[in-house]
């Protein structure tokens, strides 16, 4: 008979075993996000709430780090959110945060109409020919996402191929004005960010069992009608994964709306970065950032929070 204090010991062993395998398993995780998101996420607040200065860095800390604890203390009381009032009464910064929404929100839907059927097309490819479409997929990956903007400046600009093309075959008589507008932006946001709409859909077509189409089929199911009643309820985890992929990205976006879209297509990211570089206003700067943030991070937790609520009411 096994004696209870040896008993208790073995137990106690192989849960302290077992927490250190589930620390070592998450540990890793939580350190990298406290590394490089809260951390800069912290570094940037405070900028955020400091005031802008000549000098290098140009702004006044808000918390000095030689005042120590006690000195953050009675600075707490101090502290002024003139940057994020700026924010509002500024029209420039409320216009081009609703510009960049529209356009993500637009390129996104864009994105899942090409990008589905692209998805739906490799999933039910044959097998041996899945590797080969995947590979095409991320076949523009392997050139650097600056050259790929750049060719297509070389193509919508009046002198490029689009308009040579369409005035050869006689479309139209003098060159279209593409570049340095909207539609030059949607283009590229479009073209850039179309693996990171077809990948996950196509990961949750690929795992789709067939057998249930089947039996929509057998029960006198239409084709169509069992596409959209089957295949499509369950490849919305792959649909919305790649609208958060290209969605949050396409929002802060840089290079594209200053490459292809000009000074008549301001978004956010463009004016982040006049802020910093241009006008050298790090405190103003950093407060766009946490708003910008907030936007993006705001609805994926509701987002998140409406099934689990739903989960623990149903208990």
């Amino acid at each position: 008979m096994t004696r209870p204090g040896v008993e208790t010991g073995g137990r106690g062993s192989g849960d302290d075993a077992s927490r250190r395998g589930r620390w070592l398993v998450v540990g890793p995780p939580f350190l990298w996000l406290g590394l490089f998101f809260l951390l800069p996420f912290l570094i940037v607040a405070r900028m955020s709430l400091s005031e802008r200065a000549t000098a290098r860095p140009p702004y006044r800390p808000a918390f000095a780090w030689e005042d120590g604890p006690a000195g953050w203390w009675d600075k707490l009381g101090q502290l002024s959110l003139d940057n994020f009032v700026s924010l509002l009464d500024e029209p420039l910064y409320l216009d081009a945060l609703f510009t960049s929404l529209r356009i993500a929100a637009t390129a996104t839907l864009i994105l899942i109409l090409i990008g589905y059927p692209i998805a739906y097309a490799m999933a039910r490819a044959p097998g041996r020919l899945r590797p080969i479409l995947v590979t095409l997929a991320i076949l523009p990956f392997w050139t650097s996402f600056l050259i790929r903007v750049y060719a297509w400046i070389g193509i919508l600009k009046p002198e490029g191929l689009l308009n040579a093309a369409l005035a050869a075959i006689g479309v139209i008589d003098e060159p279209l004005q593409i570049l340095d507008t909207e539609i030059a932006v949607q283009i590229g946001l479009v073209y850039s960010y179309l693996p990171f709409m077809v990948l996950p859909i196509y990961a949750s077509l690929e795992k789709l069992d067939g057998t249930l189409l089947e039996a929509a089929q057998d029960l006198g199911c239409p084709p169509w009608k069992a596409f959209w009643l089957v295949t499509v309820p369950l490849s919305m985890p792959g649909v919305l994964a790649g609208a958060f992929l290209v969605f949050i990205p396409a929002l802060g976006e840089f290079v594209v709306p200053d490459l292809l879209g000009g000074s008549e297509t301001l978004m956010i990211g463009r004016t982040l970065w006049s802020e910093f570089f241009s006008n050298r206003d790090w405190p103003l700067a950093s407060a766009v950032a946490i708003v910008l943030l907030v936007v993006i991070l705001g609805p994926m937790l509701l987002w998140r929070a409406v099934p689990q609520r739903d989960a623990e009411a149903g208990r």
